[in-house]
């Protein structure tokens, strides 16, 4: 019995003990983040030690236009607009026409109150309705005169009045006469007066000045007008039939600009459209925007269709000098001058010249007035910077003569790439030239590759290790490889 109740307190003490619990997930997390860390290493040590060499940027032969031109920025306005005032004054009773409206020239715009102007026009009438009523009593009086004159001039030649009648009889004949001439004279003055007074009423309506649209309307009916000082301006009229262009032009581009240059503008809504005309004007005063020096130039364009609108903006490029369809680098193209080996920087002899030093045929050589029919969108035909000196007219001034200049055959140098990648400098002619591009006139054939710039090894890692990276954020994030970006055992970076 001891015994047994021995074991048996013994046997409660032995199960109250717990069995040791086994920890699980702790050896998979940390596989997990020995993995993550493993392969962010590995990502690591090829973006710091994978880089690659410069290499060209390659450009390829082809045919285009190339244009040599000055950009600016400009707007859009009417070549003449008109502002229509009251030149009475009076309540603006009505207005006839809306902004937007077309109108012809004498068309009736609005009215104001004339009860005024009109009552002073039926005033004037009644005056010279009096003074003609008086001209037959002052005829009158004239004919009396004239008889006492001719009877007491009668008398006193034979003695038979006084020297003191016959001197008053004569002062009443020149009496009578000034009279119904003072009646007269006051007749015209009544009759110009009445003339005013009619133009005072006819102001009291409102026609249009010239053909045009109704651009803006500064006034509303029933205001009162006060045209005694200056005339209120009811609204404006402009022609739309023809636009002016005012571009800015920097003070450094100044000087090579010239009246009569050729010019074309786009605008924001236009798409690819062109729009071209000639340089007009260029103001002599210049404007000064936080130390920015520009002029103001004018050109006018045709507006039949009316696509162009007051106030639009306008990208203007002045053409110094162009060419349509002919061989060029394309975009990016470098070609620059010559060494002292090759020829003087900017030109070369006439021997080197491709046809005896002259500019070789295009194909569909293009100037500005190369158009079809000789004009262009807008029915403005232009007219070339070196037509002048083509005709051996002397040059209009010194711009167009640098432009004509810049448009010459000259020898240039490109690095071209070959089939088997190696690359060599080879001399070429040119002749117009843009930042980006330039006519290739010989040395070079259609499919060719020229170096157009280098692509700088640092700049490619730095795209690449900015990749990386990103890549590297993700793994360790761990938003890409665990749902809702947790690591097993619930932790979260």
């Amino acid at each position: 019995m001891a015994a047994n109740q021995t074991a048996s307190s013994e046997t409660p003490t032995a199960s109250a003990v717990p069995p040791p619990v086994k920890k699980r997930g702790r050896k998979p997390a940390v596989a997990a983040v020995a993995i993550v860390l493993a392969a962010g290493g590995y990502v690591w040590y090829r973006s710091s030690h994978t880089a690659e060499g410069d290499r060209p940027l390659t450009a390829t032969v082809a045919y285009g236009n190339v244009e040599n031109t000055i950009a600016a920025a400009g707007n859009l306005q009417p070549s003449n607009t008109v502002p229509v005032g009251a030149q009475v004054s009076g309540q603006l009773r009505k207005l006839h026409v809306r902004v937007g409206d077309k109108v012809e020239e004498g068309q009736l715009l609005g009215e104001i109150d004339a009860r005024v102007q009109r009552n002073k026009v039926d005033s004037s009438r009644a005056n010279i309705a009096s003074a003609e009523a008086q001209i037959e009593a002052r005829s009158s009086a004239l004919e009396l005169a004239k008889a006492n004159a001719v009877r007491v001039e009668r008398l006193y030649r034979e003695r038979a009045t006084s020297q003191q009648e016959y001197d008053s009889t004569m002062n009443a004949l020149r009496s009578a006469e000034a009279s119904l001439v003072q009646q007269e004279q006051s007749i015209v003055q009544n009759r110009a007066t009445l003339a005013t007074d009619e133009t005072q009423l006819e102001y009291t309506q409102v026609f249009a000045p010239i053909d045009g649209t109704v651009v803006s309307i500064a006034l509303k009916e029933g205001t009162t007008l006060n045209a005694t000082q200056q005339s209120p301006t009811v609204m404006s009229i402009a022609d739309l039939s023809t636009m002016t262009v005012e571009t800015q032009i920097s003070e450094a581009d100044i000087g090579k600009v010239y009246v009569g240059m050729d010019v074309y503008f786009t605008t924001l809504g236009g798409g690819d459209r062109r729009w071209f005309s000639t340089l007009r004007q260029v103001l002599p005063t210049p404007t000064a925007t936080n130390n920015v020096v520009t002029y103001t130039g004018l050109f006018d364009v045709d507006n039949a269709d009316g696509a162009l609108l007051s106030g639009m903006t306008t990208q203007v490029y002045f053409l110094r000098s162009s060419a349509r369809n002919v061989l060029t680098g394309g975009q990016g193209f470098a070609a620059r001058p010559p060494t002292a080996a090759g020829g003087p920087p900017g030109g070369s002899t006439p021997e080197a010249r491709p046809t005896g030093g002259q500019r070789p045929p295009r194909e569909g050589g293009f100037r500005p007035t190369n158009y079809p029919g000789g004009a262009v969108e807008g029915g403005t035909t232009l007219s070339s910077a070196d037509d002048s000196a083509q005709r051996g007219e002397p040059t209009r001034n010194i711009a167009a003569m640098r432009a004509r200049m810049d448009s010459q055959p000259r020898a240039a140098k490109v690095r071209v790439v070959a089939a088997d990648g190696s690359i060599a400098d080879r001399e070429i002619m040119v002749g117009v030239a843009s930042r980006v591009s330039a006519e290739v006139l010989s040395g070079l054939t259609e499919g060719e590759q020229v170096v157009a710039g280098i692509v700088q090894a640092d700049q490619a890692n730095a795209n690449q290790n900015q990749q990386r990276n990103q890549q590297q954020q993700i793994i360790f994030q761990g938003g890409g490889n665990f749902p809702g970006g947790n690591f097993p055992g619930g932790g979260r970076r």
